[in-house]
């Protein structure tokens, strides 16, 4: 055990050291009227896709105007954004809009026209900096984002692929991924689970369900990963439904695919 948590603090010390040679920059997209989307903005110097995070729980990272984080900062995704600049990808983080920065932030907002047309908007922006294709990454609750939003922007408005990892598949309080239309997405979709997620809404059993309704999708895999440290609540960022410890090896199989598409 000992082993395992000195590896753990390893990969941190590197991942800290990463974010500090990248520059964060913080950017607030108009969306709706009134209404602002705030995200960190993290650029390669010669990008070849973009990625668009979006973190767990209630989403509510609360990101200040000097790009700090007020929730959030353990999520995978969150934790882990250096790693997908380092395989040259744009890479943002988006909060919870300017209307939801209290509680419960984006709990029960995840699956709204509201929620869809916020991304929207970050989608053209990051259209406007550069030829690049549009990818969307959820992880937990976060997969119930960018699935939805991804089924309801379709075309030039929407995501160019979409990654859904730790994903909500069965869920009696909202909607899982898992009855959404997904068989409407005609692009590319990577499902990666975790083949000990504890999670009681994310059971691999139900993996085979989710693939099954991807069956438009131009290209469809599902990537499995073992092994690490489980830690704490089983449906946390430091459990294995957080990939605690394998953060670099789930990171480069999401990137690697990713670019791997045509």
């Amino acid at each position: 055990m000992r082993v395992l948590r000195l590896c753990c603090l390893c990969w941190l010390i590197g991942v800290n050291a990463a974010l500090a040679d990248v520059v964060e920059r913080v950017v607030d997209v108009p969306t709706r009227p009134g209404v602002s989307q705030r995200m960190l903005v993290m650029a390669p110097e010669h990008p070849r896709a973009a990625v668009v995070l979006f973190s767990g729980g209630d989403g509510g990272l609360r990101i200040g105007a000097d790009g700090s984080l007020g929730g959030g900062k353990g999520n995978f995704l969150v934790r882990s954004r250096s790693l997908f600049v380092a395989h040259d990808l744009l890479t943002v983080v988006v909060d919870a809009p300017s209307d939801r920065q209290t509680e419960p932030y984006l709990g029960g907002f995840r699956q709204t026209p509201e929620h869809a047309e916020d991304i929207r908007g970050v989608i053209a922006w990051l259209r406007r900096q550069g030829a690049w294709p549009v990818w969307l990454i959820g992880t937990s609750r976060g997969t119930q984002s960018a699935a939805y939003v991804a089924t309801t922007l379709q075309g030039a408005d929407g995501p160019d692929g979409l990654v859904l990892t730790s994903t909500i598949l069965s869920d009696k309080k909202s909607r899982p991924v898992t009855a959404m239309p997904l068989e409407s997405l005609q692009i590319p979709v990577l499902a990666v689970h975790h083949e000990q997620d504890a999670c009681r809404v994310c059971p691999p059993s139900d993996l085979p369900r989710l693939m099954e309704k991807l069956s438009h999708a131009k290209r469809k895999q599902l990537l499995s990963f073992s092994g690490g440290e489980d830690r704490g609540d089983p449906c946390e960022a430091f459990a294995h439904h957080g990939y605690n410890g394998i953060e670099q090896a789930v990171v480069d199989g999401i990137t690697a695919w990713i670019l791997a598409t045509p």
